[in-house]
């Protein structure tokens, strides 16, 4: 008997539960696209605990960021009734919790590459799931290539699944040999898209606390702005500072580099009474919920890792983001309510935009 999972009927991904099991006992590969707010993140790996070919084996969560994969096991184990590291734990860079007893064990990308090093079976792991798969950096897609290749190899046993909210799932499906697309249909709100009339015309910061400034006054909720770095982030916030914003405002940083308190405290709901403004990078893309965001603004730049051949070496550059981005940041302003995406380039620029991440 299926186990019956507190929370679980609140997602909209429960719809999509049934075909999705269905695929996974009939076949090892399946992909899953489903918009934002669906709860692919928490909902499918919960609903999986149980299933018979995974024979009391674990799965284990990919997620592209550190702070994403603490988040879903913090949650995934609130929805348990449990605390973190017991049914549901995480590894990651310099930090873990998990036990004897962990079933999900949620890590970055890195991790299963190492492991897979160290173990190339993946003994005690039944299901492999790939999250937020579009954004496909290095580490994404040499590890599915490597489980790929175990799995045909070594494991037919084990379950690969794919996953995402913006991706070409068709491409994906064909890469897994056929695999079924399992589609799910979210409940997001309605969420306004606001374009410039023309193109910027001041540095990305300064447009940025313009907008800000014009956004809290006009709107509410809390806002959550998208800048390209930690620097444009610390400039913008510098510009802010400057301003007279309403005094139920508080200004908050969130990057990769920040300290996990800090980071805790971005994401944390805001005090009751006041509202939040917080800058991030495109670590706030996916995979987390920062209640009380009713408000994006988005400044259409991200940073990837490019290689240059001259110096035989990665560095990173400040690119426009894709379509697929673009609708992933407007998404997370329409998880609990009605919202507004303030876009800083023109609907012309928006069409000419790269539709997906390159591999």
């Amino acid at each position: 008997m299926l186990r019956t999972i507190e929370g679980m009927n609140a997602l909209p991904i429960e719809a999509a539960l049934p075909a999705l099991r269905a695929a996974l006992r009939t076949g090892p590969r399946a992909v899953v696209c489903a918009p934002p707010g669906t709860g692919k993140t928490t909902g499918v790996p919960r609903a999986l605990l149980d299933e018979p070919w995974l024979n009391g084996r674990a799965i284990v969560l990919l997620e592209p960021r550190r702070l994403a994969a603490r988040a879903a096991a913090y949650r995934m184990a609130d929805l348990l009734g449990e605390p973190v590291g017991q049914t549901v734990g995480y590894r990651v860079r310099l930090d873990s919790c998990v036990s004897a007893g962990t079933r999900i064990e949620v890590v970055t990308e890195g991790i299963l590459t190492r492991r897979l090093q160290h173990d190339p079976e993946l003994r005690g792991v039944g299901c492999v799931i790939f999250d937020e798969f579009h954004e496909r950096s290095i580490h994404a897609d040499l590890g599915l290539a490597l489980t790929l290749d175990m799995q045909q190899a070594l494991r037919p046993d084990l379950r690969v699944l794919v996953m995402s909210a913006t991706m070409d799932s068709d491409a994906v499906a064909r890469l897994l040999g056929g695999a079924p697309v399992l589609s799910g249909q979210g409940k997001l709100f309605d969420v306004a898209t606001r374009y410039r009339s023309s193109a910027l015309r001041l540095k990305v910061e300064a447009e940025m606390a313009d907008t800000i400034a014009q956004a809290l006054g006009s709107d509410r909720g809390s806002l959550l702005a998208f800048l390209p770095g930690e620097a444009e982030i610390r400039r913008t916030a510098g510009l802010l500072a400057k301003r007279s914003l309403p005094p139920d405002v508080a200004v908050l940083p969130l990057y990769g580099n920040l300290s996990r308190e800090a980071q805790d405290r971005a994401i944390a709901p805001a005090r009751q009474g006041s509202r939040k403004v917080v800058l991030a990078t495109s670590i706030a893309e996916t995979s987390l919920t920062i209640e009380g965001v009713s408000i994006i603004v988005d400044s259409g730049l991200m940073r990837m890792p490019r290689f240059d051949a001259r110096s035989a070496m990665t560095r990173l550059v400040t690119v426009p983001a894709t379509r697929a981005s673009a609708d992933q940041r407007r998404g997370r302003a329409g998880r609990t309510g009605p919202g507004i995406c303030y876009r800083l380039w023109t609907e012309s620029q928006h069409a000419q935009l790269q539709e997906y991440t390159p591999p």
